[in-house]
């Protein structure tokens, strides 16, 4: 069986803050869960043109990181 690979997106704003990215969690800015990947999955980021950039994961690393980041509830 084939591991599935999932490639999350993010855009970056001419000063270089993070305006979107993919599969963020609920209740993380996009600048918050830009962090918390470049901290725990940095070698797995790819820089791309024009003020882009991708994280290339599996769904179960993606998943176990999307727990980890995840706001323990109030």
């Amino acid at each position: 069986m084939e591991t599935q690979s999932i490639v999350l997106h993010a855009r970056f704003a001419p000063n270089g803050t993070v305006v979107e990215i993919g599969e963020r969690p609920a209740g993380l800015a996009p600048q918050d869960w830009f962090n918390f990947l470049s901290d725990k999955a940095g070698d797995v980021y790819q820089a791309l043109a024009g003020g882009r950039g991708v994280f290339r994961l599996t769904r179960e690393e993606l998943n176990a990181l999307k727990e980890a980041a995840t706001p323990a509830a109030a």
